[in-house]
């Protein structure tokens, strides 16, 4: 295969991921709403799993062909993205203004879960038994999501027309219609998934690098495609909290993803991403919280330094592989 095709393959596959979850979401909106599902529930569950289908389907179609270091890649560098890139990004279209009570619940939960899988994977594989206390986790970050979410309902259902800009109606009832948008959604993700996992395993065998490296790089960054077109909108109209809630939130489920992967096929961990992989993302994740509790606002000067230390870390990555 040449590297045009290549190329060419894995570009097709990263359109996939982003129309298959675009699908899965949009039909399964439409769907729940159709059944009497309150908005509420659908933006913590359907949503939230649905900018994170990328990244759950990569990983598992790489975990059963036996590329751990592509699984680990995709979820730490997503991690990683998302809060060098993304949230770099979106801070310097707008300067974020960050609720007082995500700094102090769902950021450090965020930070925990970051530490947890890392002490986890000292053993060198993140087994079963972890996997499932991550998945654990995570639905209890879930519950806890709900039950604060009812409190403020009104607000959180207007963010939700907000954040799906009203594209995915919920008057739109008609089962079939909603039904073949999963499937189709469901279908897409899945041939975009394998050829993204395949031609990112042929790029690491072609130009002598680590599948961990494309794994940590332009998978992540392609799998993070739907964090950063709604991140992007969401500065773009001043809605400061689905910015920082999209991300803290993404990074929480990747996680919980990795929980899941490893319970379908337990996921090996190299020694050398305990020192150097896994210490980066927990760092990136440290430097949000002071750059928060100063002022509650994530300013254009800090949102540059952030995505300036995401380019560092893709050169620093790239120079220690080479």
């Amino acid at each position: 295969m040449t590297l045009f095709i290549q190329g060419l393959l894995f570009v097709l596959g990263l359109i996939g991921l982003f129309f298959g979850g675009d699908l899965l979401v949009k039909g399964s909106s439409r769907l729940a709403r159709s059944m009497g599902i309150s908005p509420l529930i659908i933006g913590l569950t359907v949503v939230a799993f649905g900018t994170s289908s990328p990244e759950f389907l990569v990983s598992v179609v790489a975990a059963y062909k036996g590329s751990s270091e592509l699984v680990l890649g995709n979820i730490i560098g997503s991690n990683i993205s998302n809060i060098g890139l993304i949230l770099g990004i979106s801070s310097l279209i707008y300067p974020l203004r960050v609720a007082t009570k995500l700094t102090k619940l769902e950021l450090p939960i965020m930070l925990f879960f970051s530490i947890l899988v890392y002490i986890l994977c000292f053993n060198l594989v993140i087994g079963r038994i972890e996997g499932l206390l991550l998945f654990s986790i995570l639905v209890l970050f879930l519950i806890y999501g709900y039950r604060e979410a009812k409190k403020e309902k009104v607000v959180l259902e207007k963010e939700l027309v907000e954040f799906r800009k009203a594209e995915y109606d919920y008057k739109d009832n008609n089962l079939y219609k909603n039904i073949l948008y999963i499937v189709i959604g469901l279908l897409i993700l899945l041939i975009g998934a394998r050829l993204v996992v395949n031609s990112a395993i042929l790029f690491a065998r072609n130009f002598g690098v680590s599948e961990l490296i494309i794994g940590l790089t332009i998978v992540a960054v392609g799998t993070s495609l739907p964090e950063l077109a709604t991140s992007v909108v969401a500065s773009l109209k001043k809605e400061h909290d689905i910015v920082i809630g999209n991300i803290v939130g993404s990074n929480i489920f990747n996680i919980g993803i990795l929980g899941i992967v490893s319970v379908l096929k337990p996921v090996h961990v190299e020694r050398q991403t305990l020192f150097i992989e896994f210490p980066i993302m927990i760092l990136f994740t440290l430097a949000v919280l002071p750059i928060i509790k100063t002022n509650f606002m994530i300013k254009r000067l800090e949102g540059a330094i952030l995505l300036v230390s995401y380019f560092i870390f893709i050169a620093l990555m790239l120079f220690i592989k080479s």
